[in-house]
């Protein structure tokens, strides 16, 4: 099953074209990554799919149907920030959230649990820390244990504490079952704990799929000897390589991961007379992958 199935969405402000023809589909149970920077069209995608905004065009379907209200009540969100009365506590304030969304009460210890907020569940909220106020946010979205969670930069103005923990607790609930769908504009964030991932720029959908996809490392072989002409000549006649580079004297070539032999490579260089002073391989990182996809 689809959670969510995006069909063509765009979205007009006047003459500004926030989203332009955004296509993808999330599958039940992953970890499900918006990545762009900001002004890309996450959070628009997001007010859409929660009928917050309405799109110019296009259409999306929760749970393969066509989207509803009841649909949406199925979902636990956090859009925007926390916004929670400072001087009641984590249990007053969640009451207050469980009554304007239709939750039962029942569950406001189970979730706070959840986030690790049980023992200061009386505390004031103006006491926490913006990890806290984030996890308790967070509390407040599992009210009534909704299968599907949408969280917009549920990291965003952390400190690196507040951030790790968040991502622990988004592993955790992945790990339950759940499916969230996360937008962020941190390339860390979607690589340590998204399983799928759409990449926007502009406005536009630039790749979607499973991390592991979009994200596939190419291997990069670094060679140098003293004629780089004849070094480039004599690779050239060479198979299996994705691409071939002349950066600073040095020649790269890009081969799929796991594929690129050395040995073979030096043997093949030394059987037409050059003799390689220099012969690595490193591994493409994940923000030069990023950087290709959206520079494209």
């Amino acid at each position: 099953m689809a959670i969510l199935t995006v069909e063509n969405i765009t979205k007009n402000y006047g003459n500004i074209k926030a989203l332009k023809g955004i296509s993808f589909s999330v599958p039940k149970g992953s970890v499900f990554g918006i990545l762009g920077p900001n002004g890309s069209g996450k959070t628009t995608l997001l007010g859409i799919i929660m009928n917050v905004l309405k799109q110019t065009s296009g259409s999306y379907k929760l749970f393969d149907e066509d989207a509803t209200d009841a649909h949406r009540k199925l979902i636990g969100t956090l859009l925007e920030t926390p916004n929670f009365y400072h001087y009641l506590s984590a249990v007053q304030n969640l009451k207050i959230s469980a009554a304007i969304k239709g939750r039962s009460e029942n569950d406001i210890d189970g979730v706070l649990q959840i986030v690790n907020l049980l023992q200061r569940k009386n505390s004031p909220f103006s006491t926490y820390s913006l990890g806290m106020k984030q996890r308790l946010a967070i509390g407040a979205a599992l009210l009534g244990n909704p299968d599907v969670l949408v969280f917009d930069e549920p990291t965003n103005g952390l400190d690196p504490v507040g951030i790790a923990e968040i991502r622990s607790l988004i592993k955790e609930l992945s790990a339950k079952g759940k499916t969230i769908i996360m937008a962020s504009h941190l390339l860390d964030e979607v690589e340590k704990v998204c399983t799928h991932v759409a990449i926007l720029k502009q406005g536009n959908l630039i790749a979607s799929g499973s991390v592991a996809t979009i994200f596939a490392h190419d291997d990069i072989v670094q060679l140098q000897s003293a004629d780089v002409k004849k070094l480039l000549e004599v690779l050239s006649q060479m198979n299996g390589y994705k691409k071939i580079d002349e950066v600073s004297n040095t020649i790269e070539l890009s081969f799929a991961t796991g594929t690129a032999n050395l040995a073979a490579i030096n043997q093949h260089c030394f059987n037409n007379g050059i003799v390689l002073s220099h012969l690595q391989i490193k591994h493409s990182s994940l923000e030069t992958k990023f950087l290709e996809l959206t520079n494209a």
